[in-house]
């Protein structure tokens, strides 16, 4: 079957709650993928960072099918033999002590909710149901209901409501609005240290080590979302790691399962998880023996590999490159590490129509909100293949620029 035989078929069963860009992939190696038609492309999407350690890393295949042809799954009923080892390593990778896993992001997320309403009641002492959790406009946790419902972006929460109650939003990156915004029950402020869904948006320097310093003074919990931003992303092992603080929660996934299962997990103090009992939380497949063995291998291979150090790298030579692009096209470029967004103006062209584009000469990546192209390759890729993808980048602006020109009620 073709391309356009597998798309349609895709879309006369299929729920149509995507957009995908109109390519059917099948088959993946390092920072490469085929379609079904054998055309090669350079993946600078990494799925939204869950393939940081490239497709079909060979010791993460190693480690899955060792473990798949001895045990697979059980439930949390019973205890397995890789848990224990993977929740150690998480610990000691995240500077933290205890360790919840889960499956997708958005559940460890609903996990660190949980996590943070039960602390603020057991041992903050909050009056029952009246936990407040603050959180930041432009914010992307996932897309459960409870989550959507403190999202700004209403598209998200169109027809999917009534929403929990309990979440107070403030502009991300202001830390005076954080502190207005706290009173005697705010149990924890939830974000992300860099978003990406929102377009790759930082917020200023010292505002995170100010965030840490306000919820120790107000006796608040702070948990960082780092889903995309954690693993080596940006060029440390965590985004918080550029300021030089330790959350009190911590809630990772996407890269934990090394680009072949969901593994997320949430990470916090003694004090925080001694609030979960049996019964109070739990998940069939969360942390079994697969996704252990797999989680443990993609975080000794993030470390042996120095693929922190490595995004850095070759995160600093892709901004440069990128901001080198002296177009009107380009308003900004702007991330840290391997996780770069280079905003579009729309008056001259659509993001989609750049990864349109970019995806005909070979390089697949993916607009978020519109107005922005989101570049985050494998951590494994290679220098040239990046310069490559940066060569043909700078190509299809200039062709771009050279079509489009803006009118004069935009301009």
């Amino acid at each position: 079957m073709e391309n356009q035989s597998h798309m349609d078929l895709e879309l006369r069963f299929g729920a149509k709650n995507y957009s995908p860009l109109p390519v059917v992939l099948a088959r993946g190696e390092g920072a490469w993928l085929w379609d079904v038609e054998g055309n090669k492309y350079l993946d600078m999407m990494s799925a939204y960072s869950a393939v940081s350690h490239g497709h079909g890393h060979p010791r993460l295949l190693a480690a899955l099918e060792a473990q798949a042809a001895k045990l697979a799954v059980v439930s949390r009923a019973f205890h397995a033999e890789p848990l224990g080892p993977f929740l150690e390593k998480l610990c000691e990778v995240t500077g933290l002590e205890r360790a919840l896993p889960m499956n997708t992001g958005a559940e460890a997320v609903e996990t660190a909710i949980k996590a943070a309403r039960r602390w603020g009641y057991r041992v903050k002492g909050i009056p029952k149901d009246k936990a407040e959790i603050i959180v930041a406009d432009g914010n992307f946790h996932g897309r459960t209901t409870t989550i959507v419902g403190f999202s700004s972006e209403e598209d998200y929460k169109d027809g999917f409501g009534p929403f929990t109650p309990g979440f107070v939003t403030v502009p991300f990156g202001d830390l005076e609005a954080a502190r207005a915004a706290i009173t005697p029950n705010t149990a924890a402020v939830l974000v992300e240290p860099l978003q990406g869904e929102a377009g790759i948006i930082e917020p200023p320097t010292g505002w995170l080590k100010g965030l840490r310093d306000l919820c120790t003074e107000q006796n608040v919990l702070l948990i960082l979302d780092e889903i995309q931003t954690g693993l080596g992303r940006t060029g440390k092992m965590f985004a918080h790691s550029h300021e030089g603080i330790t959350p009190d929660g911590l809630i990772l996934g996407k890269a934990l399962g090394g680009g072949l299962l969901p593994v997320s997990a949430f990470v916090s103090s003694h004090e925080v998880m001694a609030t979960f009992g049996p019964g109070s939380h739990g998940s069939t497949f969360g942390g079994n023996p697969l996704a252990a063995a797999v989680g443990l291998e993609a975080l000794k291979v993030l470390e042996d590999e120095n693929l922190a150090e490595r995004s850095a790298r070759l995160g600093a030579r892709l901004k440069r490159a990128l901001q080198g692009i002296n177009s009107p096209l380009v308003s900004d470029v702007r991330g840290k590490g391997l996780f770069v967004g280079v905003a579009i103006d729309p008056r001259y062209a659509a993001a989609r129509t750049v990864c349109e584009r970019l995806m005909a000469r070979g390089i697949l990546s993916k607009e978020t909100h519109e107005t922005v192209v989101r570049l985050a390759p494998p951590l494994i890729i290679e220098e040239d293949d990046l310069d490559w993808a940066t060569r043909e980048f700078r190509a299809v602006i200039g062709e771009l620029e050279s079509e489009c020109v803006p009118s004069e009620a935009q301009a």
